[in-house]
């Protein structure tokens, strides 16, 4: 019996520890995926993060804009982040809320996601799939796929960029990218100018190009 007492507590010794972490934005607009979803106005974004080892949990909001009562975006998350030799896996499931949303507006959606990541030089290069059996609005099933990339430029300065594919079933499918400079100037802040654009801008002006500008707060 001690034996089998003094493994338990063997255990719950090493069992990581759970670790909080917040976040809080503002940022010119609020792209997703190119798209603009504050009408190109300035957002507040903030979220907290509950990790322990590598299972993690969290939730984060922003202000939108749909031209309707839709108030705000309330996102909840959580994965598993295991690493097999030098790939960095992400695997995880997301739940997109939205306040005050329209009745009928279907907005609300989940989404599963499979993502990676491999050191290259002082950078790394990842990947990842998202897929939704039932997107956003009358959008049916959806899965966006994204290649990205990072390098860091000094200490505190960093060049990402990304490029991307939402398609639908149904009409709707467009390519997204990004690009920008990351700077790091303070313990726990860091500023972002980045470039977005889609090739649909016929969609409507959400989809044009932009420069989004940052300024977010960790701790």
């Amino acid at each position: 019996m001690s034996v089998a007492v003094g493994a338990v507590q063997a255990q719950a010794q090493d069992a990581p520890k759970p670790t909080v972490a917040f976040n809080a934005g503002v940022f010119s607009d609020y792209a997703f995926r190119g798209v603009s979803q504050t009408d190109e106005k300035p957002a507040i974004q903030g979220g907290a993060d509950v990790s322990a080892g590598q299972v993690y949990a969290g939730v984060w909001a922003s202000n939108v804009d749909f031209n309707d009562a839709t108030d705000a975006e309330v996102d909840l998350y959580a994965g598993f982040k295991p690493i097999l030799g030098p790939v960095a896996l992400d695997l995880g499931v997301i739940y997109y809320g939205y306040v005050n949303a329209p009745s009928g507006a279907d907005y609300a959606n989940w989404e599963v996601k499979v993502a990676g990541s491999v050191p290259v030089g002082k950078g790394s290069l990842g990947a990842a799939v998202f897929y939704s059996p039932d997107s956003f609005g009358a959008a049916d099933e959806a899965t966006y796929y994204e290649a990205n990339g990072s390098y860091p430029l000094s200490e505190k300065v960093s060049m990402s960029a990304a490029v991307g594919r939402q398609t639908y079933k149904g009409p709707g499918d467009y390519t997204t990218w990004n690009v920008g400079a990351t700077w790091a100037f303070a313990p726990h802040l860091a500023a972002d100018l980045r470039y977005h654009d889609t090739n649909e801008h016929g969609f409507g002006k959400i989809y044009g190009s932009r420069a989004v500008v940052s300024l977010k707060a960790t701790f």
